[in-house]
């Protein structure tokens, strides 16, 4: 019996130490030439928007290691929103995170769950991953840093950790 008990000290131990951290930027543009958001469908003769149900929002932001957006980006987040609960509470998000930075090109982390939009930090599932993050799981907390209502342009802080 003190053999497992050990065993399993030693197994929680190692799991801990192969955790890690990252912080990316997501860059936002919600309108205009250069947007990286739209809105695909929703429900006909009601406003399509983030906080109206059965909108679906496609998503191409870039991605990078600081907030200035014209820093280099790592990769893009790419996926979809869509509006799943009736008071607009809430989103669907399905995103990956493609990389082509040196250091994890061709990689993906895979990022799957329920938003509540309307709360400062939103934290999501990371499911999965392929390259240097094949069969990774983990969460991802979401915090938007800024907005822009003029330039609609919003920065989104990422803090993701896996194992």
């Amino acid at each position: 019996m003190i053999f497992i008990t050990m065993t399993m000290i030693s197994q929680t131990s190692s799991k801990k130490s192969n955790q890690s951290n990252q912080v990316f930027y997501l860059h936002d543009v919600t309108n205009g030439p250069n947007a990286t958001v739209a809105q695909i469908v929703g429900i006909t003769g009601k406003v399509w928007s983030y906080n109206t149900f059965g909108t679906f929002i496609m998503v191409d932001d870039p991605i990078t290691l600081t907030p200035n957006q014209y820093a280099v980006q790592v990769g893009r987040a790419q996926g979809t929103i869509s509006v799943a609960s009736m008071d607009g509470s809430t989103v669907i998000i399905v995103l990956s995170f493609v990389f082509n930075n040196v250091q994890y090109n061709g990689s993906t982390l895979e990022l799957q769950g329920a938003s509540r939009q309307r709360e400062n930090s939103r934290e999501i599932s990371v499911v999965s991953g392929t390259g240097r993050f094949r069969f990774v799981k983990g969460y991802a907390v979401f915090e938007t840093v800024s907005y822009d209502p003029t330039t609609t342009r919003s920065l989104i802080r990422v803090n993701v950790t896996i194992n």
